[in-house]
C-alpha cells in the first residue's frame, strides 16, 4: 500500500511539472517568401523566356566560402514562383538589450539568366534578413535586397517582398 501511494504521488508530480502555460510558448515567424519580377515576366519560372534557368543561395556569414544557404522554388495559388526561405544561413548578434536581441544574415543570390545557346549571364545579388529575438518571439523584422530596405514585418502580415528587376 505504501509503494502504490508512492509511485501514485511520484506520477502526479511529474504530470504537474511537465503542465506547460502558453504564455511560455515563443512565437516564431522566420518563413520568407521572395518574389522575383521584370517588367510583368516571373523571374523564378525557368520555363519562360528571359528568366532565370538557375538560382543559388550562400551564406556569407558561414563558416566556409561556399556555405549554401537551403531554400525550395514553390508557386502559390496564382502559380506565380517565389523563394522560400525558412533557416539556415548563420546569424550575427548585432545589437542586445535586457529583453531583446536583432541578429543579422546575409545571403549572396546568384541568379543565372540564359542570353542564347552559348551565353548565360549571372547577376549577384545581396539579401539581408533582420531578426527580432525576445522571450515570445522570433521573427524577422527588416530585409534589404542590394542595400535598399524592402521588407518591414506588419504583425500578423506573412514574410512577403516582391522584388522588380
Amino acid at each position: 500500500m505504501k509503494n502504490a501511494f508512492f509511485g501514485f504521488c511520484t506520477v502526479l508530480f511529474l504530470l504537474l511539472s511537465c503542465r506547460g502555460n502558453d504564455d511560455d510558448i515563443q512565437r516564431i515567424d522566420q518563413t520568407l517568401q521572395l518574389y522575383i519580377d521584370s517588367a510583368g515576366t516571373d523571374m523564378l519560372d525557368a520555363t519562360l523566356p528571359g528568366a532565370y534557368i538557375n538560382v543559388a543561395m550562400n551564406d556569407i556569414n558561414g563558416l566556409t566560402d561556399n556555405a549554401p544557404a537551403p531554400f525550395s522554388i514553390k508557386k502559390d495559388a496564382d502559380l506565380h514562383s517565389y523563394l522560400e526561405y525558412i533557416a539556415g544561413a548563420r546569424r550575427i548578434r548585432i545589437d542586445s538589450t535586457a529583453d531583446s536581441k536583432t541578429y543579422e544574415s546575409k545571403i549572396a543570390l546568384n541568379l543565372t539568366k540564359k542570353i542564347n545557346d552559348s551565353t548565360q549571364v549571372i547577376t549577384n545579388d545581396t539579401l539581408t534578413l533582420q531578426y527580432h529575438f525576445s522571450s515570445t518571439l522570433f521573427q524577422i523584422s527588416k530585409v534589404w535586397y542590394n542595400g535598399v530596405l524592402s521588407f518591414t514585418k506588419v504583425e500578423g502580415a506573412p514574410n512577403i517582398i516582391k522584388i522588380q528587376k
